[in-house]
């Protein structure tokens, strides 16, 4: 297994929930994602930003969802039979994250991981804690309390 010469950003393996927004694969902490559910009606908020999609009710409890790649800046979230939310505990308590497909969850390897390039731009390691190496494809780990804060 090769390893690589800048440290990884994460310091021993970890599980991680991979999901897709458009063609990305992008992956969070499995100890951060309390469930997955399929989409539901939502209750819009008046005058909220762009990415909230709105409340809904799950099991009694009331939990804003996002749309996680209009948040990220990608292209909103497509609704399909795929389509899921993953809800998670954020620093404020539970939100739901709408995304197009939940993948799987992997154990990643530290020594596979590895910070974004510099080159990619500065705001775009915003929401980013780094990058793994899968087979042909690379998946995107988010920083789950920068991209929720705000």
């Amino acid at each position: 297994m090769k390893t690589l010469d800048k440290p990884s950003p994460i310091s021993q393996d970890e599980q991680i929930v991979v999901f897709r927004l458009g063609p990305e694969l992008y992956g969070v902490d499995i100890f951060r994602v309390s469930e997955i559910v399929r989409p539901q009606a939502t209750t819009r908020l008046p005058q909220s930003e762009s990415h909230v999609r709105g409340l809904i009710d799950l099991r009694g409890k009331t939990i804003p969802v996002l749309d996680l790649g209009s948040r990220l800046g990608l292209p909103a979230a497509e609704a399909s039979d795929k389509s899921r939310v993953v809800v998670v505990e954020g620093e404020t308590g539970l939100v739901g994250l709408a995304v197009d497909e939940v993948r799987e969850v992997l154990t990643i390897d530290a020594a596979q991981t590895e910070a974004p390039p510099a080159a990619a731009g500065q705001g775009s390691g915003e929401y980013v804690r780094g990058v793994t190496k899968r087979a042909d494809r690379l998946i995107v780990l988010l920083d789950l309390d920068r991209a929720l804060a705000g």
